[in-house]
């Protein structure tokens, strides 16, 4: 039986990066320009080696080409490590296109991390103000500066982010060296581009979206998007989403209203416009509203507390409790007021005879607080953060857009001083299905991204031009063994101190077995430290993982890495699912040689999960409710660490997963098909199972 890459070479793919087609590749390609051609959707659960990412850009590019007016492909990604990925494959592409105009991409990532000004590593918020402050008075040179030059260069070839922020900083102007902001140089190159390299914030989030795609001149109707790692893009949704309040959140927003109508007076005393008029008016109305509200609020949790019995410590709150707090405040205030003057006329503002409209409430004072600008002091040693009224701004509005709707859940938490309420938007797909359907097509792609119907239900993809597939694995399963071990688990009513033994026992003569380095994942720090960080394991010196590292220390660890590997040296990796050394790192080179994976990864329950999977079952059946809240999820992050050391078709690792419940059929149903499982009941067999392996297949070098 022959494939289809054997009838196949990188000529029936023009923009293909690769000279030789890969196993899978083939499919893949042809398969997503289908979907695009027809304007549809295309999702590919595409293990590690198969070439996704060229696979990807060969199928939008292509599609481009052949489409009438100017297409720009969106390559969205959730970790900037991803980028050069894509850039790199660009530039082979180039490579291979000599007789060719070349393909031009623009990459970028947030403002402040490409900002060229000292006050780039003060805190977000505080940057963001300083950063608009300096560009309304024209006193950030690098802004004002004009750079046709350096936008010309951009296009000239790819440029990765890092080499882009470095060229504006000696960018010349009339021979001079004149620092340049590359952020807004990369912004204007974009409409000129073929692929745009960002976060899943450009278009996921509907303020970054609105502000970039004006900037950048394109319309929604004319991205061709690819989702890099889309598995990820549900959990960034619903984090992005994610709101809190407390009864001091709620105070601070009270006096930080108060200052901006001390601004707003002595900016009208001095002026006398009318629109500092009309937003005074409405300032000094959140401000009356939000006296009144912060005591309510309090009021509020004091009675969530009290509601609370035996070892409760959270509660579903009604969205209406929540809402009532402030249509009361507004009542309560407009009875007070009366018929209060207001600068403008009747006819500029009809709610100066009638109030306003309980429907326009939350809105109006979510804006109100949303916009509201206050001078921002840090105490010693502290950062400035986001100001309170900005927080109860955002939750006001996510209320406002979803509290009508079950996918909105709001928790009261007793944890801290005071509690805190938390919103949870349960429904990704309420924010990613309009902005997928906006657009001329799209291509989500990740190696987890199984089953692909679950991501295609969760993300609200049309149904009618939505296309699915899983890839087989390039790689020969005896490259990749997986071994359970059945004696042991990390159930709950199963742990204990010789559990944890018997772990460390199965992990000891993984060591034993295997020439190299190897990493050790577990569901959470606090297991991580129970069983591993305070255990010595002889043979290897232990690197733990810490929630501080940055971009830059995870490369300098792969680094590491290589450099003791060559001086014969071992590390045995010990870090968390989910976490940077377990997901958007590649161990290249076959520098990791084996994978520990320690339990199953399942959300503890909690209010939110218990709604999240009522409403999963509400919404994509019972059967599904299970499956794709809890078991799937966990699944999946172990996927992605099992995939850590296998990054081209020429590696080699083992991996040990150290729960006897994958076999079980709930579990066992989330793997791939492809995927096979040996067995292993005892330490002894594990590091016989371990040496036999490494002995007969070694590294080789891609073909």
């Amino acid at each position: 039986m022959t494939t289809g890459a054997e009838h196949s070479s990188s000529d029936d793919f023009p923009y293909l990066a690769h000279a030789k087609p890969r196993p899978g590749q083939i499919d893949m390609i042809r398969e997503s320009r289908e979907a695009l051609r027809n304007g549809g959707y295309h999702l590919a659960a595409a293990p590690t080696g198969i070439g996704k990412t060229a696979a990807a850009l060969a199928a939008a590019l292509e599609i481009a080409e052949k489409t009438p007016g100017q297409k720009t492909i969106f390559f969205l990604t959730s970790r900037q490590s991803q980028h050069r990925i894509v850039v790199d494959t660009v530039r082979r592409i180039n490579q291979r296109r000599t007789d060719h105009d070349p393909v031009t991409l623009v990459d970028m990532i947030g403002q402040s991390g490409m900002c060229v000004q000292p006050f780039a590593k003060e805190s977000p918020h505080v940057f963001s103000m300083m950063c608009s402050t300096a560009r309304r008075e024209k006193t950030c040179k690098p802004w004002i500066t004009k750079a046709p030059g350096l936008t010309k260069r951009i296009l000239a070839s790819p440029l990765h982010v890092d080499e882009l922020v470095d060229l504006a900083k000696i960018h010349r102007v009339d021979g001079e060296i004149t620092q340049t902001c590359p952020w807004k140089a990369a912004r204007e190159a974009v409409n000129h581009a073929d692929i745009f390299v960002g976060d899943y914030n450009h278009l996921f989030d509907e303020g970054v979206r609105t502000s970039s795609l004006e900037a950048m001149g394109i319309a929604m109707d004319d991205i061709i998007l690819v989702v890099d790692e889309a598995h990820n893009l549900p959990d960034r949704i619903r984090m992005t989403m994610e709101r809190v309040i407390t009864p001091t959140i709620a105070r601070n927003a009270t006096l930080e209203l108060e200052e901006y109508v001390g601004t707003l007076t002595n900016l009208y005393q001095q002026h006398g416009a009318d629109s500092t008029a009309i937003e005074l008016d409405m300032a000094t109305w959140a401000f009356e509203v939000m006296k009144i509200a912060r005591i309510k609020t309090a009021d509020l949790f004091r009675r969530l507390h009290n509601e609370l019995t035996g070892d409760q410590n959270e509660s579903h709150v009604e969205v209406s409790t929540f809402t009532e707090v402030f249509h009361r405040a507004c009542d309560e205030y407009e009875g007070i007021s009366g018929q209060k003057t207001l600068t403008e006329s009747e006819e500029q503002n009809p709610s100066k005879k009638h109030g306003i409209k309980r429907e326009h409430r939350l809105p109006l004072l979510a804006d109100l607080l949303s916009r509201c600008e206050i001078d921002l002091d840090a105490g010693e040693g502290e950062d400035p953060m986001e100001p309170d009224s900005h927080r109860l701004g955002h939750i006001l509005s996510c209320v406002n857009e979803f509290g009508s709707t079950t996918a909105l859940c709001l928790v009261f938490s007793a944890k801290g001083k005071e509690g805190k309420i938390t919103s949870h938007l349960l429904d990704p797909g309420l924010v990613s299905g309009p902005v997928f359907s906006a657009t001329s097509g799209a291509i989500l792609m990740s190696g987890t991204l199984y089953p692909p119907q679950m991501y295609a239900d969760m993300l609200a993809l049309p149904k009618e031009n939505t296309t699915k597939t899983a890839y087989a694995s390039p790689f020969a399963g005896e490259r990749r063994p997986v071994l359970v071990a059945g004696d042991v688990s990390t159930k709950y009513t199963q742990r204990s101190p010789a559990m944890w033994d018997k772990i460390r026992a199965h992990i000891q003569a993984l060591i034993d077995g295997t020439p190299g380095h190897i990493a050790v994942f577990a569901p959470s720090y606090k297991m991580m430290q129970e069983i591993v960080e305070n255990t010595h394991f002889k043979g290897v010196r232990k690197v733990i993982e810490s929630r501080e590292w940055s971009k830059n220390d995870i490369d300098a660890l792969v680094e590491q890495l290589r450099a003791e590997r060559d001086a014969g040296q071992r590390i045995l990796l010990c870090g968390v699912y989910g976490a940077r050394l377990s997901e958007g790192i590649d161990y290249n080179g076959g520098i990791l040689d084996a994978v520990a994976c320690i339990g199953i990864p399942n959300a503890p329950p909690s209010v939110r999960s218990n709604a999240l999977k009522k409403y999963a079952g509400d919404r994509f059946g019972a059967n599904n409710a299970w499956r794709y809240t809890v078991t799937q999820p966990a699944i999946n992050a172990i996927l992605q660490a099992m995939g850590r050391p296998i990054r081209s078709i020429g590696d080699r690792a083992l991996i040990l997963l150290l729960d006897q419940r994958h076999t079980d059929r709930t579990y066992a149903t989330c793997y791939p098909k492809d995927l096979r499982m040996n067995s292993t009941n005892a330490p002894m067999t594990t590091a016989s199972f371990a040496r036999r392996f490494f002995s007969r297949v070694h590294t080789i070098d891609e073909v």
